[in-house]
C-alpha cells in the first residue's frame, strides 16, 4: 500500500539536484510541499493535507543527511593523490578504420618521452587525444588524413586517485561533480578507470578546481 511518505520520497529520489538541496538543507519545505502536492494526490488518488507533506519531507531529509555523511563523506575523505598538469590540448576525431593505427604512431613516437602528457578515450562514433601542447605539431602531422572535429587549447587536468570503496558507494561522482558545477567549472572531458578519474577544464579554471576537489577531504 502506498503511503504519502513513500510517495513523496519516490519523487524526490527522481530528482538529483532537489535530492542535494534537501539534504543540504537549503530548501524551504512547505513551499516544496505545495508544489508536489498534485503529483503526490495523483498517485494515492486522495486528497493530502500540507503538514502531512511536509512531515515526510522533513523525515526524507534527515535520512539523505545521514546516508550523505556516512557514506559519501566517508569515502572522499580517503581520496589519494590530485595530480593537475597544465598546458594540455584536445583533439577530437571521428572514428575512422584507420584511426587507430595512427594512434599506434603517435604511441611510438612518445613513448621514450616520460615527461609528456598523453591520454585517450573513445566513444562510438569519435575518440579524444589530450596531449601536451608540445606535442600539437607531431600530432597533427600524424593525424593529417583523420577528420578532427574540435580542438580545444590551453587546458589543465585535474587527477583523482578514489578509495576501492568508490565503486560500492552510489552518487561518488555525482557529489564531487555537483560541487564543480556549483563553482561554475566548466569540463571538456572525463576520463576514468575504476579508482581514478581526470578531468579537462580550462587552464584558468584549474586552480579553482583542485581546490574544490581537495576541499572534500574535509568535509
Amino acid at each position: 500500500m502506498k503511503t504519502i511518505s513513500s510517495v513523496v520520497e519516490s519523487y524526490i529520489r527522481r530528482k538529483p539536484f532537489l535530492q542535494t538541496a534537501l539534504s543540504e538543507g537549503i530548501i524551504n519545505l512547505t513551499s516544496l510541499s505545495r508544489y508536489i502536492k498534485p503529483e503526490v494526490e495523483e498517485v494515492l488518488r486522495k486528497e493530502v493535507r500540507d503538514g502531512a507533506i511536509v512531515m515526510a519531507l522533513k523525515r526524507l531529509s534527515e535520512n539523505l543527511e545521514f546516508l550523505a555523511t556516512h557514506k559519501i563523506v566517508k569515502v572522499l575523505k580517503d581520496i589519494g593523490e590530485i595530480t593537475v598538469r597544465s598546458s594540455l590540448t584536445d583533439y577530437t576525431f571521428q572514428l575512422t578504420p584507420s584511426i587507430l593505427s595512427s594512434q599506434l604512431e603517435l604511441m611510438r613516437e612518445i613513448e621514450n618521452m616520460p615527461d609528456i602528457f598523453y591520454t585517450s578515450s573513445r566513444g562510438v562514433n569519435e575518440i579524444n587525444i589530450v596531449v601536451s601542447n608540445r606535442l600539437e605539431k607531431t600530432v597533427e602531422r600524424i593525424f593529417k588524413n583523420e577528420i578532427c572535429t574540435q580542438k580545444a587549447e590551453q587546458l589543465a587536468s585535474v587527477s583523482v586517485k578514489l578509495p576501492s570503496e568508490n565503486v560500492t558507494v552510489p552518487g561518488i561522482y555525482y557529489f564531487i561533480f555537483q560541487r564543480l558545477a556549483w563553482e561554475g567549472i566548466v569540463l571538456y572531458e572525463v576520463i576514468s578507470t575504476t579508482n581514478e578519474f581526470t578531468i579537462l577544464v580550462d587552464d584558468i579554471q584549474a586552480d579553482k578546481a583542485f581546490s574544490i576537489i581537495k576541499a572534500l577531504k574535509n568535509l
